[in-house]
């Protein structure tokens, strides 16, 4: 392995610690309906983006919310002694990308078919942290 190949590979193991991700795959949720609510929470504090997705009253935000969770927990296991309050932790990066589609055929009149896209996402969420240390 080269000198410069072997420094790239830890530089990106250091920028990999301070990383706090979730990834949600296959949720059958249309990725324009989630895109919706990913906006919402785009570059908010994580105890505002959890109380905004708790009183959305749309489907999506609820499998948002638990991804929310899930990156905290994630978060929660690199940091155990820290405590989230003095973290400040905020939502750095959200994207919503689409996945398969299952792909079914509904009767027409006249005999004709018309075809029906059940879509799914993919919804990947990267937390930040607004300490000065870091």
């Amino acid at each position: 392995m080269g000198v410069r190949k072997k420094l790239r590979a830890d530089q990106l193991k250091e920028a990999r610690k301070n990383v706090y991700m979730a990834k949600l795959n296959g949720c059958p949720t249309s990725p324009r309906k989630m895109r919706l609510v990913a906006d919402l929470v785009r570059g908010v504090e994580v105890e505002k983006a959890l109380q905004i997705l708790k009183f959305n009253p749309k489907e999506a935000s609820i499998n948002l919310e638990k991804l929310m969770l899930s990156a905290i927990a994630n978060w929660q296991a690199k940091n155990e002694d820290a405590s989230i309050e003095d973290a400040g932790l905020f939502v750095k990066e959200i994207y919503v990308d689409s996945a398969t589609m299952l792909k079914r055929l509904r009767t027409a009149p006249q005999g004709r078919a018309h075809r029906i896209r059940k879509r799914s996402n993919h919804v990947t969420l990267i937390l930040g942290t607004n300490n000065l240390s870091n």
